[in-house]
């Protein structure tokens, strides 16, 4: 029994670190969506004021994130969503080379409004896990 016991402390304790690990990822993805939203609103300022140095350095580091967020991307476990995200990441980016190439403001503002629509999926996520662990306790 007392076995039994300890075997369950146990699997609590990986259950826990598991959940956190995962909620780690999660808050680094939204941190991602973060970064990435706020260079682009630097890079919009920029274009206005026309910094042109300053502009490619924001849209740069744009690029750099969503090849990160790219990157991070399992589409063994993702399947369709995994594909459909890596396509629009692959658009951001392409989008991101015209914007810095020709100053194009609404070339940004679509990234921008596709990222946000994607970041507020995102922040989601969490409560979505605690529903599903809320269930899954209660059914056990």
């Amino acid at each position: 029994m007392a076995f039994r016991k300890k075997g369950l402390a146990s699997y609590g304790e990986v259950s826990v670190q598991a959940g956190t690990a995962y909620a780690d990822s999660v808050q680094l993805i939204q941190m991602l969506f973060d970064g990435l939203i706020d260079s682009l609103s630097a890079a919009e300022g920029q274009i206005e004021r026309n910094e042109i140095e300053a502009k490619g350095e924001s849209l740069s580091r744009a690029t750099r994130i969503l090849l990160g967020l790219q990157g991070s991307l399992d589409s063994e476990k993702g399947g369709e969503i995994a594909a459909n995200l890596a396509d629009l990441y692959d658009y951001c980016t392409r989008r991101l080379l015209h914007a810095n190439l020709k100053n194009d403001l609404e070339a940004i503002q679509e990234i921008k409004r596709l990222i946000s629509d994607i970041r507020e999926a995102w922040a989601q996520v969490p409560e979505l896990m605690q529903q599903q662990q809320q269930h899954l306790a209660s059914a056990g």
